[in-house]
């Protein structure tokens, strides 16, 4: 799919089957299918072929075990939207390479010699032909289905600008070696020499393939930003059965098997906490940036860090029902779906090629009728093709939306749907609940009080990160960071007896004396601190 028109083709024809709804975006080249449990997938595909485009299923967004089909099919149209292929690029870098010298002795009399228009036909008749033959070939796809694209104004507009140079050229007296062709932005009337316009016919395709270039680059931003948002999934989990520890796939986890989560990794897949105490990032999910203590009983989404010590958890949601990919599911269809001024643009692209083609045509014949000079009339035609055949109209809108969508998942902010994005421009007051969820996460000591006749602040800070470097709680990771910056003459002690309590502190002796630390206590007030006290007996 090319354009809004095409876009409107495959509604319809889908929607020629009794029961089915559709809608299908541009940016993203998807549809969402809703249709009777009588209509199968394979109908649906032969219904998008008939309006001239191909159709597949898509591939399920995570790893996940077979499950019944729904009746609500998402399938995308032409294929998945990708990156630039190789033999794109390549046709953009030469079409350009030969477009520009035509451009610039085109519009540039200056520079115009002997025989500098039989250069320009040289350079341009590929360009023409090779550089705009995706259009020609789609467009004559469209006429198969007696249907007119934006492809089709592309194609005529360089057809009918190269075919005029072409007569001007070998019939019109335009191949004289010492002809000069003047720079105006209004068309001549009459004259003894016909125009050449091969800055047209290479202009329209070199630009229309440059704006497609970079609307594919758009797309593949946000894929990139959905793949690694699919990406957080665990490839491989270590299941935990009869006290022995067994690699295997994602895929073969099911619901009620434990599995071990190692200090470090992802958990596999949402579940229970049936063992062990750690702390967790749960920043992809819940937004705060600080990491949540959990322990036996607690539940933990799949995707989520381990920050901490060693968990057993039991499975309680696995393949596409886990928390991880119904968001990465929200985020496509949110993708999919049509904002209320994509429904209008793409109303109005729908008549807009066959409007276009209707006045072309009535210029050429009105230019003709009124007895104007042939090369007027075909200039005044060529223009109207060639200026309406880009029409961003159908466009801008659902690429907007897919870039928008898509930034904001590579920042995380998930986005339920095109309507919200067009709520958000009467929103001017956002009121945020928690502290956590506009810091970065990184805790940081920002004062010691040491108690009244104990053994001094730098003592005490030297023995709490003494007995804290042996913990991988993100507080103590912050306390022994603090006391290497004000400390620096004396290094840590070394800690015999270590022993972590989930939820109570750290306990240790350090030269023969025993620090214990517990867990800070809340600040009354943000920035959040950490707060702790070590006593040394």
């Amino acid at each position: 799919m090319t354009c809004a028109a095409c876009v409107n083709r495959v509604e319809k024809r889908l929607a020629r089957i009794e029961g089915v709804r559709a809608t299908v975006n541009l940016a993203t080249g998807r549809a969402r299918v809703s249709h009777p449990p009588g209509v199968t997938t394979q109908d649906l595909v032969a219904a998008v072929e008939k309006a001239g485009c191909t159709a597949e299923l898509p591939a399920p967004p995570v790893p996940a075990p077979p499950v019944p089909a729904e009746n609500s099919t998402p399938a995308p149209e032409g294929g998945s939207p990708g990156s630039p292929g190789r033999e794109e690029s390549q046709r953009l870098l030469i079409t350009a390479l030969l477009s520009v010298p035509v451009l610039v002795l085109s519009m540039v009399p200056a520079l115009q010699f002997r025989n500098w228009q039989w250069l320009c036909f040289v350079l341009a008749a590929p360009v023409a032909v090779w550089g705009a033959w995706s259009f020609h070939s789609r467009a004559l796809r469209g006429l198969r289905h007696a249907a007119a694209t934006m492809d089709t104004l592309v194609s005529l507009g360089v057809v009918a600008s190269f075919s005029w140079s072409a007569y001007a050229l070998f019939l019109g007296g335009a191949g004289d070696p010492g002809m000069r062709m003047p720079f105006s932005l209004l068309p001549s009337i009459g004259g003894d020499v016909a125009h050449i316009y091969l800055e047209a016919a290479v202009g329209v395709p070199l630009f229309v393939l440059t704006g497609r270039f970079l609307e594919s680059r758009a797309r593949t931003g946000t894929g990139e930003a959905l793949r690694s948002l699919a990406g957080l999934a665990a490839k491989d989990v270590t299941l935990w059965e009869d006290g022995r520890e067994r690699l295997l796939p994602i895929a073969q986890l099911r619901v009620g098997q434990e599995f071990i989560v190692r200090p470090g990794e992802r958990v596999a897949t949402d579940g229970v906490v049936a063992s062990g105490g750690s702390a967790l990032d749960l920043s992809l999910v819940t937004g705060e940036s600080e990491p949540v203590e959990v322990g036996p009983g607690r539940a933990v989404v799949g995707g989520a860090v381990n920050a901490g010590g060693l968990l057993v958890v039991r499975a309680t949601a696995v393949g596409a029902d886990t928390q991880l990919a119904r968001i990465t599911r929200m985020v496509t269809e949110a993708q999919a779906g049509k904002a209320r001024a994509q429904r209008l643009a793409d109303t109005v692209a729908g008549v807009f090629v066959p409007v276009v083609l209707a006045l072309a045509a009535t210029v050429l014949g009105f230019w003709l009728g009124a007895g104007a000079d042939p090369q007027a009339a075909v200039t005044a035609c060529v223009a109207v093709l060639v200026v309406a055949c880009p029409c961003a109209l159908g466009l801008a809108t659902p690429t907007a939306l897919l870039a928008a969508t898509g930034r904001g998942a590579q920042l995380g902010l998930l986005v339920s749907g095109p309507r919200a994005l067009e709520t958000l421009r009467h929103v001017d007051t956002v009121v945020l609940d928690k502290t956590g969820t506009l810091t970065t996460g990184r805790m940081t000591v920002a004062r010691v009080t040491p108690v009244p006749d104990g053994i001094g602040r730098e003592r005490a800070l030297w023995l709490a990160a003494a007995v804290e470097q042996g913990s991988e709680h993100p507080l103590g990771r912050a306390v022994v960071a603090y006391a290497r910056q004000e400390v620096r003459h004396r290094p840590p002690g070394e800690v015999s007896g270590f022993l972590a309590t989930a939820g109570i502190g750290v306990t240790g002796v350090v030269e023969g004396h025993r620090g214990d630390v517990p867990p800070p206590r809340a600040a009354p007030h943000p920035p959040p601190t950490c707060r702790g006290a070590a006593h040394g007996a």
